[in-house]
């Protein structure tokens, strides 16, 4: 029997765990104490990591799609076969003819961060999609405009706040997102025991609106004009104070003008008295911070609401400071090898939405393969993700992977997405590969670097992801004639992750040894977060502006908001602390118990339509209709329904023996691809408009 120490990859909170080993099988795993960032806390996400390696239904060996069902092929014959589609499709219809999803797992994997882009370059087109469009794109976009970079992200520095202030966030199910915080429930009470406040803004009492101080309801998609009224009263006041390296405050105090607290008082639903207390508590708090996460992002004006959180910091005087929003230094810097990033470079062909950084909005996914023409998708390389249940409109993006030549997939599973496809390469699981968090240390709330070795060997006919895509790059690479960028290529994917991250480490601001992590698996504490502005920067200028264009050219559009019609309803999503999005409910012991896939609305509400608690109901919207059980539930506001995401399964051709038998229609049947925010292309799947009637 041995234990051994590594981290959990399953989300952002990067929880350290002590795994049991006896005779080459998992018997336990547990919270790391050690941890300087976790400090012993884990979820029951972390014991699934056991499940994950000893799942029946996880692929081993590649398969292949034939007349007779799948069958097991070599690697050395699936990659040839698979470069050779993708090669033949592009040389007949063009580069773009070639589609890329990448999914949220791939940001957890080491090997993935180190090897997939340069592989995917190597296709060369630019139908590239991920899980940044339907999740954190609006955090990067305010990023990139206002610091220079796209993850040069602000995080709260929760450890040591007095005022925290959170908008559709709900980080006691999520464990933090945008924003690395294990044991945040521990995290929130210690800012109590400080004298601190914790105010929680929703739509739903969620369970960290429960815990916290107070909690505002909210009208989905209007957390902006509740933004701007903060920010028109903190400057009204006489309160706003920026440092000398911030400019624009005349502009945005001009544009915010009619942000009045009574003007959104009528959007929001809050009174107009609170949003002015609210104002006047977080400007004159000695530490405060404003963070809000997927229920602000995932919306129609999910680029004004990030780019207003921050200039609130910004104006209060709690960016870059102790207590308030800050930026983390990791040991490895990830952002030297990612792009700042650039917005509308190229537009989506059908719908004309902007690229962020390289990738086009995943809501025009399906409508990029199913329209014909120049440029028209007509095969797919899907990484690690299952857009059929997790991106908008699924039923439609169903039909359209029906619709490729060909398809394949990286995933070990033969899930709700991957069921399309004509070849799927299976990764070694977690617990056999070495890990080094790249992103979620750019993000963490204090700074640490861990190393962890793989707790188990992996097999020597399985391939982590790593090998998988230097295989597939060098055989896209040998397909080109030789120069010396194929040559560099070729030389940047033979490198292991390990050689990149001891490099990193290197010449990472701590100047640390991958040695000296391996000697403490546990993990190294470099110290809470460091003021680093302006020298941090990514602007040329090392300059703030805060008046930046594309936001506020976008503010008409939210004051223009129209008002619900007669016996609509707005629809928002929910999270669950033994949920992952869609890739987490083949594990037993996470979907066991009460199931938690109802739509949740308020009791008045059930009235009001003749509909009981219970009761099976359509949910209908522009998209299409589900039928669902509705349960009473008074931590809904009036008007709004709430229904998580990732369900769905249990279709035809799927592989998941436990994720089949959870109940439960996908949110995304209901949500509208044709509904974004066309400023930064996110699909707004919260607020969505819907009906519910018996069934």
């Amino acid at each position: 029997m041995t234990v051994r120490r590594t981290s959990c990859t399953l989300c952002e909170a990067i929880c350290g765990v002590l795994v049991t080993v006896e005779d080459g099988k998992v018997t336990d795993i547990r919270g790391d104490e050690s941890d300087p960032l976790s400090r012993g806390h884990i979820c029951p996400k972390a014991v699934a990591l056991r499940d994950l390696q000893e799942d029946p239904d996880r692929l081993t060996t590649p398969v292949r799609r034939t007349a007779d069902g799948w069958q097991q092929i070599g690697w050395e014959a699936a990659y040839e076969l698979v470069v050779g589609k993708l090669t033949a499709i592009q040389r007949a219809h063009g580069q773009n003819a070639v589609g890329v999803y990448l999914g949220n797992p791939n940001v957890h994997s080491l090997g993935s961060l180190t090897h997939l882009p340069t592989m995917v370059r190597q296709l060369r087109t630019r139908n590239r999609f991920s899980a940044t469009s339907i999740d954190q794109l609006p955090h990067m976009l305010a990023s990139h405009l206002l610091y220079g970079h796209q993850l040069m992200v602000a995080v709260p520095d929760i450890d040591r706040t007095s005022y925290l202030l959170m908008l559709g966030a709900n980080p006691l199910a999520s464990n933090g997102s945008m924003m690395t915080a294990p044991g945040f429930g521990r995290r929130l009470k210690e800012v109590s025991k400080r004298g601190g406040k914790v105010v929680v803004v929703d739509p739903r009492r969620t369970e960290t609106a429960a815990v916290a101080d107070e909690h505002l309801f909210v009208r989905p998609g209007t957390d902006a004009a509740l933004l701007l009224a903060l920010i028109h009263q903190v400057i009204s006041d006489g309160h706003a104070r920026v440092a000398s390296y911030v400019d624009g405050l005349a502009t945005v105090e001009s544009a915010v003008e009619k942000w009045t607290a009574e003007r959104a008082a009528e959007l929001t639903g809050i009174p107009a008295a609170e949003i002015r207390r609210i104002a006047t508590e977080f400007a004159t708090a000695d530490r405060a911070a404003c963070y809000g996460r997927v229920g602000v992002s995932t919306q129609q004006f999910g680029a004004v609401c990030q780019w207003a959180i921050q200039v609130l910091n910004i104006i209060t005087g709690n960016l870059d400071r102790p207590g308030g929003t800050m930026f983390p230094r990791p040991a490895v810097n990830p952002l030297l090898g990612i792009g700042r990033g650039h917005i509308g470079v190229w537009k989506s062909r059908v719908r004309g939405l902007p690229e962020f950084g390289g990738e086009l909005p995943v809501s025009t996914m399906a409508e990029e393969i199913l329209t014909p023409g120049e440029g028209q998708i007509r095969a797919l390389l899907t990484v690690a993700g299952n857009p059929v249940l997790s991106t908008p409109n699924g039923r439609r993006l169903d039909e359209a992977l029906g619709s490729l030549d060909f398809m394949v997939s990286i995933d070990p599973y033969i899930n709700e997405t991957t069921r399309h496809a004509d070849v799927i390469l299976p990764p070694a699981p977690p617990l056999e590969r070495e890990h080094y968090d790249l992103v979620f240390h750019q993000l963490a709330v204090r700074n640490t670097a861990r190393w962890n070795d793989a707790v188990l060997p992996k097999p020597a006919s399985a391939r982590h992801e790593w090998e998988i895509f230097r295989d597939l790059g060098l055989a896209l690479v040998r397909r080109t004639p030789w120069s010396r960028r194929r040559a560099l290529t070729t030389a940047r994917l033979k490198v292991p992750p390990r050689q990149i991250v001891a490099a990193g480490l290197r010449i990472g601001p701590y100047r640390l040894s991958l040695r000296a992590l391996r000697k403490n698996p546990g993990g190294i504490d470099l110290g809470p977060l460091q003021p680093a502005l302006p020298e941090a920067l990514h602007h040329k200028t090392k300059r703030i502006d805060l008046a930046q264009r594309m936001i506020l050219d976008d503010l008409p559009r939210l004051d223009a908001l129209p008002p619900l019609e007669d016996g609509e309803l707005l629809l928002i999503g929910r999270r669950h602390l033994r949920n992952n999005n869609s890739w987490m409910h083949n594990s037993e012991r996470l979907v066991k118990g009460k199931p938690r896939h109802h739509l949740l609305m308020h009791p008045d509400d059930l009235a009001e339509r003749e509909l009981t608690d219970g009761q099976v109901v359509s949910v209908s919207s522009a998209a299409g209709t589900i039928s669902v059980e509705v349960a009473a539930s008074n931590d809904m506001m009036r008007g709004v329904v709430s229904l998580p995401h990732g369900f769905g399964h249990g279709r035809p051709g799927a592989r998941l023996s436990v994720a089949n038998r959870v109940p439960g229609p996908s949110a995304n049947d209901i949500t509208d691809a044709a509904f974004v925010d066309p400023t930064a292309g996110t699909a707004a799947v919260n607020g969505v408009p819907v009906t519910v009637t018996a069934s």
